[in-house]
């Protein structure tokens, strides 16, 4: 009963498409646009779902209220007295060269004023494929070098920029294990983009320098047999490796395990990191957050399907739960705010993965790619591959999209 409580409390919203949108399938033999909206009307359209007042329509007047005719999924927002999902998914800081400006009445903004928008992709373009050769498990993206790096079993393989408009070139490296056996399941690339860990069917961490050329800088022993997923602190200082019943916690400065902490067997595939908190899911259905220094579990949410993904924004405000259903559970780091967006799709691998500027994200669902704005949810383009897509990484520019799958990589350009 208290699960249901629980899942009744989520409010929906709804991931909706502009009338105009097209969507083209992507053949392996031919380069091919997946067409979306035009640039100009996805400036002025993207906020507008769900556009939130400072204040509230009661305290502006009744003639705010007779100019307003919010949608149900504005009111839900609106109903959220002042905590809503907004601005922590713009962009904060110095203006950018990839951000266009605008007058606009944008959440956190004073009516007038000049605000900073950043671009969001409005089209895609499949440039090249990379052939790693067997199934690629995990993927990286390095923006200051545009190096691909493919994971899977038995090696890594570089490709250098040159590579990625291209379909049949030789990569520029091959990082092959000592125990063919091996697999890489997980990676993370730190981000200064000059450092790379990996984890997955091996009793060890990998910690990789990248520059000049890839190698081993360390090997971290771990206590299981099979690392899932890795998490990284935003200073890459404290790593979190998900194994089968527990998580380990490592200082990478130091290359010392700081705990094993236990958590529930089946609840233990993902993990993602903010802060002091972090957060662990898997087949058992439930979303647990635990407190990185007490080890004390925090919250508990029954979500009733199993849990592919998590990952957070680059606010570290907003943490998103991928389901094996296509569902996009939403959560605030701190408050008790929860929404849930559905694709109605059921998947073997549900990835997520969030643009640097925190403009938009990447979702992919089996075979197809879908480009969501943050935070109105309007779904900027969709594509389709001919396998499914075992993982995918953006470039902390967002020049690139590349996703992995069965015995290559796709590579795609970002068009805006």
């Amino acid at each position: 009963m208290s699960g249901e409580k629980e899942e009744n409390s989520f409010t929906i919203l709804r991931i909706y498409d502009e009338p105009e949108e097209r969507k083209y399938k992507s053949e392996d033999s031919d380069i091919s646009i997946q067409h979306g909206l035009k640039a100009q009307s996805q400036l002025d359209e993207v906020y507008d779902i769900p556009q939130w007042p400072i204040v509230s329509p009661a305290q502006q007047g009744s003639v705010y209220q007779k100019m307003s005719s919010p949608t149900p999924q504005q009111r839900a927002f609106q109903a959220l007295d002042g905590s809503e999902l907004k601005a922590s998914w713009l962009s904060a800081g110095e203006p950018r060269e990839d951000a266009e400006f605008g007058s606009s009445y944008l959440p956190g903004s004073r009516f007038g004023e000049v605000v900073v928008r950043p671009k969001t992709p409005h089209a895609l373009l499949k440039v090249g494929r990379l052939h790693h050769g067997k199934r690629v498990c995990a993927i990286a993206i390095s923006s200051s070098t545009h190096h691909v790096y493919t994971c899977g079993h038995g090696y890594i393989k570089v490709w250098d920029k040159s590579a990625l408009h291209t379909w049949n070139k030789a990569p520029r490296a091959q990082l092959n294990f000592q125990d063919r056996r091996n697999c890489v399941l997980t990676c993370k690339l730190f981000p200064d983009e000059q450092s790379l860990i990996t984890g997955g069917v091996s009793r060890t961490l990998t910690l990789w320098d990248l520059a000049p050329t890839p190698r081993i800088r360390a090997q971290l022993a771990s206590t299981g047999p099979i690392c899932y997923s890795l998490a990284l602190s935003s200073n890459a200082q404290i790593c979190l490796a998900c194994f089968k019943g527990f998580v380990e916690i490592w200082d990478l400065q130091n290359q010392i395990l700081i705990r094993k902490q236990e958590v529930p067997e089946y609840g233990s595939r993902c993990v993602d990191l903010i802060g002091n908190k972090f957060w662990t899911g898997g087949e058992d259905t439930r979303l647990y957050s635990w407190d990185l220094r007490s080890c004390q579990k925090l919250q508990q949410l029954s979500l009733h399907h199993e849990i592919l993904s998590i990952t957070h924004d680059p606010s570290e405000e907003w943490v998103l739960v991928g389901l094996r259903t296509s569902d996009i559970i939403i959560l605030h780091s701190q408050r008790k705010e929860k929404f849930k967006a559905s694709i109605s799709k059921y998947v073997h691998h549900h990835n997520l993965k969030f643009a640097s500027s925190g403009s938009y994200f990447v979702t992919t669902l089996g075979e197809s790619i879908h480009c969501l704005a943050a935070p109105s949810l309007q779904r900027l383009f969709q594509a389709e591959e001919s396998t499914e897509i075992m993982c995918c990484d953006v470039s902390s520019d967002s020049q690139y999209l590349v996703t992995g799958s069965k015995n290559c990589a796709s590579v795609y350009q970002l068009l805006y």
